[in-house]
């Protein structure tokens, strides 16, 4: 079977990749030429486990190409994927659909045959309506069906997500359409995955649903987490004590600074503005976005706060500038909020990432930028941990404090243990628990 995927951004590369593994002819498509370039270069545009090694090895099995030219990738194609960017619209957060509607016309221009078109982009309930409308309004006799086919990627896992899914879902009213992708996922099959069958409508509303769950999971354990604080509980414990039913689940119920990244902060904005049109407004998800946009403020001004209540003329360092580890991904990061208010307040900021900094230093002014993490640390009177990579979870405590004017750190992903700090000579604050001092 012949694919042809519109957009190599994230979902677009990444499926792109993917399905070429499965051993289907796959076609990738974007307009900007750079990008291409750099594909056929063998370099990633993205950040990704493993997706530089995926898309050499199927190139080179001449299974995946790249491509500018949108009519010679649709032509032949059994199906075509739509995912492209549905950023949120300025003003009124709801998605904006301009680049999927000018996909789906470019495509209807362009096939010569029947073909589904899919959008694996992020989309409202409605799209799919809306995206057949337009074909048929472009292109009349277009043997064209529409699909819809959300995708469940994890940035830095999205390899294995795709490869191994806990579920598809496949949202199409035709039969043909059905089977069409119910044939590009059969390798699946083998692995005994559940092939889940829906109308359009109710395949797009459950990948908003699946995430705003998640977001609101998040924000629910933040909350608890700023109780925990107040009463002298722990936040940890709590979330194992709960996580441990089966009904809930132990998945995001780690605190932290606010949820950011590429999904949760536009889908969770883009529900509530559907549900309101629709007449049948998502209340816990209207008050989880507000929560989490207040979450980053405050906790700028919780690192202030253990820095001695001023942040003016001290040196902070902080590790982690990407809102999860393993991606190079900027999107509605913490560090946006919290390191331009740490500035702001009079500190200078040392800090590194191992994979974020060139994105990072688009967004932010004013911090210094540092070849690792302990040069972030060179005469800082305190350390912030804002995002989990894995080579922050050793660091070399008796080091830092050589390099360090005071022994405190603000670990703002709760990485490390308390009394395992206070017993080392730190002054230490997490997120949901005591706050120690150095252990005399």
């Amino acid at each position: 079977m012949k694919i042809a995927i519109v957009g190599t951004g994230y979902v677009g590369l990444v499926s792109g990749a993917c399905f070429s593994e499965f051993g289907w002819d796959v076609v990738c498509v974007d307009l900007d030429m750079n990008k291409i370039r750099m594909l056929e270069a063998g370099e990633m545009p993205i950040y990704e486990p493993r997706l530089d090694d995926l898309v050499a090895r199927n190139v080179a099995g001449g299974r995946l190409s790249f491509t500018t030219d949108l009519a010679a990738a649709v032509k032949g194609a059994d199906a075509v994927f739509i995912a492209v960017g549905t950023p949120s619209r300025r003003g009124d957060g709801h998605a904006d659909l301009s680049y999927v509607f000018q996909a789906a016309e470019d495509i209807a221009h362009n096939s010569d045959g029947y073909t589904v078109v899919v959008t694996k982009s992020t989309v409202p309930v409605g799209t799919g309506r809306e995206v057949l409308k337009r074909i048929r309004a472009a292109v009349p006799d277009a043997d064209i069906d529409i699909a819809s086919n959300p995708e469940f990627l994890r940035e830095g896992s999205a390899i294995e997500d795709f490869m191994r899914p806990d579920r598809v879902i496949i949202g199409a009213d035709k039969d043909r359409a059905r089977e069409t992708l119910a044939s590009l996922y059969r390798p699946l099959f083998l692995r005994d995955t559940p092939i889940i069958q829906t109308s359009l409508e109710t395949a797009e509303l459950t990948k908003y649903a699946a995430n705003t769950f998640l977001a609101t999971k998040i924000t629910f354990i933040n909350e608890f987490a700023d109780l925990c604080e107040k009463v002298g509980a722990d936040v940890q414990e709590l979330a194992k004590g709960i996580g441990l039913d089966g009904r809930i689940g132990g998945k995001f119920l780690h605190p932290g600074p606010g949820y950011g990244g590429s999904c949760f902060p536009k889908d969770t904005e883009a529900l509530v503005r559907s549900a309101q049109d629709a007449g049948a407004p998502i209340t816990i998800v209207e008050q989880v976005v507000a929560v989490n946009v207040e979450r980053k403020e405050a906790m700028a001004r919780k690192v202030i706060a253990a820095c001695g209540g001023s942040v003016e003329r001290k040196t902070i360092a902080v590790l982690g500038l990407t809102f999860k580890p393993n991606t190079d991904d900027m999107r509605e990061s913490p560090s946006l909020v919290i390191v331009p208010r740490l500035i702001e307040a009079g500190a200078t900021v040392r800090t590194f990432d191992p994979a974020g900094m060139n994105e990072a230093k688009k967004l932010i002014e004013g911090p210094v930028w540092c070849d690792d993490a302990y040069d972030a640390m060179e005469g800082a009177e305190a350390v912030v941990i804002l995002t989990e990579w894995n080579e922050f979870r050793g660091l070399d405590l008796e080091r830092m404090k050589t390099l360090m004017k005071q022994p405190v750190m603000i670990d703002l992903r709760n990485i490390y243990r308390p009394n395992e700090m206070a017993a080392a000579g730190y002054h230490y604050t997490s997120v949901g628990r005591k706050s120690v001092a150095p252990a005399r």
